[in-house]
């Protein structure tokens, strides 16, 4: 059961930058990946590869590095383009379409990276004004500045616009990064190992916003990690790559009582295709 959400959470206060409701209802199939195909040079990564995340849930990626799980952010996003299938978002189509058919696709979907990835140039809330500048560049300096400061309280960061990425903490560039991730109000946010390099206590701060973010925002979320405490923590369902397909799909409950011996070993840490 997920944790119940913060009182002290601040509430939304603007209205959503998109004007593009999705169709899919909570519940239906929002993103699908259908019969994936992609290899780089002689490494295959996807042969036949099928996934379906739901609206409004959060949907955890789990498998050994090397299997592809960062990849298939990259090519929900467009960033990279698969040899064969199909992926569909919210009922549209993407793959065979040229990089114009992503743009509005885009503008739905935010991204927390692995290392976060701020721009060390830029402060604070340049960073996270960012992709609200490249959307939607007609929005005044004052309300991009109302929206920064907001999304920064949302992530427990209230007060830090001026300060550099130099001047974070690892704990705290991740809450940038997920700031900047939901600042244009996605509907789908995508999470590449967001525990990775967090200590105990910041490591639980970040599945708390995962989880509270989710119900707040009321988005979809992806989370890939092997961090099986934080997928345990924060999913309602999870889904194993392994082989250049997905070995299985369920809840936490499922995965664990599952009688496929590369789940139990992937699970229980014995797998050496963790490394």
């Amino acid at each position: 059961m997920r944790p119940p959400l913060s009182a002290s959470t601040p509430q939304i206060v603007h209205p959503p930058l998109s004007q593009d409701p999705l169709r899919a209802a909570p519940g239906e199939d929002l993103i699908l990946f259908q019969g994936l195909v992609k290899a780089f040079g002689p490494k295959r990564i996807y042969d036949g590869l099928d996934f379906t995340i739901r609206r409004g849930e959060i949907h955890t990626l789990i498998g050994g590095s090397g299997t592809g799980k960062s990849v298939l952010l990259k090519c929900l996003l467009g960033l990279i383009r698969v040899d064969a299938g199909t992926i569909v978002f919210d009922g549209e189509v993407l793959t065979g379409k040229g990089e114009a058919a992503f743009f509005p696709v885009r503008k739905q979907i935010g991204m927390l990276f692995q290392g976060a990835a701020l721009f060390d140039s830029l402060d604070v809330a340049a960073n996270v004004s960012y992709p609200i500048r490249e959307h939607y560049p007609d929005i005044s300096e004052a309300e991009i500045a109302d929206r920064v400061a907001h999304k920064l309280e949302l992530v427990g960061l209230p007060g830090v616009e001026r300060m550099r990425p130099s001047d974070l903490s690892g704990g705290m560039k991740k809450r940038v990064g997920l700031a900047r991730a939901i600042a244009v109000d996605p509907a789908v946010v995508l999470y590449d190992e967001p525990t990775t390099g967090l200590d105990p206590i910041n490591t639980r701060r970040i599945n708390e916003l995962i989880l509270e973010l989710n119900d707040r925002l009321g988005v979809t979320s992806l989370m890939v990690t092997h961090d099986m405490q934080s997928a345990y923590m924060v999913s309602d369902r999870m889904s194993m790559l392994f082989e250049r397909r997905i070995l299985i799909t369920g809840t936490s409950d499922e995965l664990r009582r599952s009688p496929i011996e590369e789940v139990q070993a992937f699970i229980g840490g014995m797998s050496d295709r963790e490394t």
